[in-house]
């Protein structure tokens, strides 16, 4: 069996997305560069952006890992739950 890489391993999963309700909400006018690169640095998934001194984030795609609100020591994010009911990432072996 060939190795898989971790793109083709994330595309067996499916996401059903909650639109119009963020399961994370960022402080956008937070401006500590060192503290949002580490975020934007550390999410496996590359939802943070961080260009022209702006921080942003794309819900969709959460792998719900927990690791931005750790590392944001509840400065950048703002507020951090799983998503709804049966939303959020379904994980598939692959």
């Amino acid at each position: 069996m060939a190795k898989m890489s971790v793109d083709d391993k994330l595309g067996v999963d499916r996401f059903l997305t909650d639109e119009g309700n963020p399961h994370i909400l960022i402080d956008e006018t937070y401006n500590d560069e060192k503290q949002i690169n580490r975020v934007v640095m550390a999410c496996p998934a590359g939802l943070y952006t961080y260009e022209d001194g702006k921080v942003s984030f794309n819900y969709e795609g959460c792998l719900e890992c927990g690791t931005c609100r750790v590392l944001s020591s509840g400065k950048l994010i703002k507020s951090w739950s799983y998503p709804r009911g049966s939303k959020g990432i379904e994980f598939h072996q692959g």
